[in-house]
């Protein structure tokens, strides 16, 4: 088998007192696109930093591309491309000033430097904007422009940290378009992001809940054997007042707004079709459809965090009288 082309063992982030990442251990596979799944303030960021060279870990160890992330973080840089959460790029500069200068920082020859800009600008669609202003582009092109001058040097891994956050559907869409097509030339891409149905289009998962690793593989596996129990889709005429009725029932773990519908996740669901449908009815709800129904990755991270806190909660002896 090829090396990782990321490797972290008991990888360990500390802001004083507060953990923010906990004994992290995974790989990622050359040419995979891994997805860092989580909650805003889960460390998400902190852990792609850290892969970065940007911050320095507290404890454990790590490799990117091969390379040590305690003692090579300068030649790790030359091997990445990194885009961050907050648009990087200058807003005063045109398309093409911005391409330039990024070409500049990474010390692209100027024997190529023009074939890349033009490869840039193709691959994000950009040719007919190239002397706009950066600043006047709509949120969905200036995050493949970002994505372009990351990519200029022709990196082997990419690191993205949230990089549709705030970017409308139709662009989020066109954007993963673009990393399915760099994986398919090999890049292997890290992507961090809290949108589940972007969690769909990785390879693999790692879900990442107040600084702990507690689910790892692909979303089929993930939604196949993640999920204790299973669920139950509730369609019925006012589904936020429901979700305090399906909750009070016996037996429902959780319940959740999933677009119009109710999911509420059960040990037996299919027990408690009757029950949920009895109760939704005394509450004055009209109800269309009670059944079990194949859990999404929503469900299967609302049940971990669950069962997580769950198992971190005091039981009534350690409650303190």
């Amino acid at each position: 088998m090829s090396s990782p082309a990321v490797s972290v063992q008991d990888l360990e982030r500390r802001f004083g007192d507060f953990v923010a990442v906990n004994r992290l251990t995974f790989r990622v596979a050359p040419g995979e696109i891994f997805g860092f799944l989580g909650p805003n303030g889960a460390g998400k960021s902190t852990t792609i930093r850290m892969l970065c060279g940007i911050l320095r870990p507290s404890a454990g160890s790590g490799s990117v591309a091969g390379l040590d992330i305690m003692t090579q973080t300068e030649r790790i840089k030359e091997h990445i491309g990194y885009m961050s959460q907050r648009f990087s790029l200058y807003e005063d500069l045109t398309v093409e000033e911005n391409i330039a200068f990024y070409g500049g920082v990474y010390r692209i020859p100027a024997a190529t430097r023009a074939a890349r800009r033009e490869w840039v600008l193709g691959m994000a669609g950009l040719r007919d904007h190239r002397h706009v202003r950066t600043g006047l582009l709509a949120g969905g092109w200036k995050q493949r422009l970002a994505l372009g001058c990351a990519i200029l040097h022709e990196p082997p891994i990419l690191f993205l940290d949230e990089p549709t956050a705030g970017v409308d559907p139709a662009s989020r869409r066109q954007f993963w378009d673009l990393i399915h097509r760099l994986a398919e030339q090999g890049v292997t891409v890290f992507v961090t992001t809290h949108y589940m149905d972007e969690a769909e289009y990785c390879d693999r998962l790692g879900l990442i809940y107040r600084g702990e690793l507690i689910a790892l593989g692909t979303p089929g596996e993930l939604k196949s054997h993640g999920l204790a129990g299973g669920v139950l889709e509730v369609t019925c005429d006012h589904p936020q007042e429901a979700l305090a009725v399906v909750e009070a029932i016996p037996g429902i773990r959780e319940a959740a707004r999933f677009g119009r519908d109710v999911h509420a996740l059960a040990d037996e669901p299919a027990a408690l079709v009757s029950a949920v449908r009895t109760a939704l009815e005394a509450a004055g709800q009209r109800v269309d459809r009670v059944e079990v129904t194949a859990p999404c990755l929503e469900d299967v991270f609302v049940s971990l965090i669950e069962a997580r806190d769950r198992a971190e909660r005091p039981s009534a002896r350690e409650v303190p009288r």
